[in-house]
């Protein structure tokens, strides 16, 4: 177990796993087809506000599936670039209101100086990915450089897609999230899913942290958009992969920072857009 898990009590580990609020919902329906109506009980997917709170003061509010939150704030923290390692984040707090749920988090005082000095507060749209920035000279932020490896083989990528789906309770249910999957070092694939593309991102990147993983190769089933790209590479991995293409912004991130950039990475074909290495 890794000194950033230690960091989250019991009941924090519990409340990733489960959440107190439901991730899906059962509501009445009527089906239509050529055969005429029948009602239906279907599964609709939750999303909440969360708030991700640093040292009492609000810094964003996004629409999430109210799972796997544990995960959700440390990747946030992380890809955001609020702080440059787990260790730095203190879960005090997840509290659920009747107007969402709170995540209170304690970081260092230097931090969250940085933090209060971005001018970015950042309201909550499940697709949210730059909404809330200040400016424009703050909207794209520098990238890190990744160490360059080649891509994987296209069987490797297609196979992990494939378990990637085999992994997406939720969508199963309800077809409405999206998921983001992580081949760590060792070659594990960790998934997770959220209504939002950006925090099924970031849980599966905190997810890989909090255990100790390395992240390697990112798999989202979206487009991969700058941000996408942007989060994957700060936290070190050498590529993504997308089942759909990725927008002109996220090529050039990709040839700024060293990541292998795949597209349309599904049944028997993709796309390389960057390839580094």
């Amino acid at each position: 177990m890794t000194e950033s898990l230690r960091r989250f009590p019991d009941w924090w580990q519990a409340a990733n796993e489960s959440g107190s609020t439901e991730a899906l919902a059962r509501v009445p329906a009527v089906r239509e087809d050529s055969c005429g109506y029948s009602e239906s009980i279907e599964s609709l997917a939750e999303e909440v506000p969360v708030a991700l709170v640093y040292n009492g003061s609000s810094h964003a509010v996004m629409m999430a599936t109210p799972k796997d939150l544990g995960d959700f704030a440390v990747g946030f923290s992380l890809s955001e670039g609020l702080v440059g390692e787990a260790r730095e984040i203190e879960l005090v707090d997840c509290l659920h209101l009747a107007s969402g749920i709170s995540l209170q988090m304690l970081i260092p005082q230097h931090r969250f100086a940085t933090i209060a000095g971005r001018d970015r507060k950042l309201g909550g749209r499940t697709g949210c990915g730059l909404c809330g920035t200040a400016d424009l000279e703050a909207a794209i932020r520098p990238v890190r450089t990744v160490a360059s490896t080649p891509p994987p083989q296209r069987q490797t990528l297609l196979d992990a897609f494939s378990l990637l789906h085999r992994q997406q309770a939720l969508n199963a249910a309800s077809g409405a999230v999206h998921a983001a999957g992580l081949l760590v070092a060792g070659g594990a694939l960790i998934a997770r899913e959220d209504v939002g593309r950006h925090n099924a991102v970031d849980k599966v990147l905190g997810a890989a942290i909090r255990h100790g993983l390395r992240p390697c190769v990112l798999l989202v089933t979206s487009r991969a958009s700058y941000e996408l790209v942007h989060k994957a590479a700060q936290l070190g991995c050498t590529t993504v992969a997308a089942i759909s293409g990725p927008t002109a912004m996220a090529v050039r991130i990709a040839e700024q920072a060293g990541v292998n950039l795949v597209g349309f990475a599904r049944e028997d074909r993709m796309t390389i857009y960057h390839r580094a290495g």
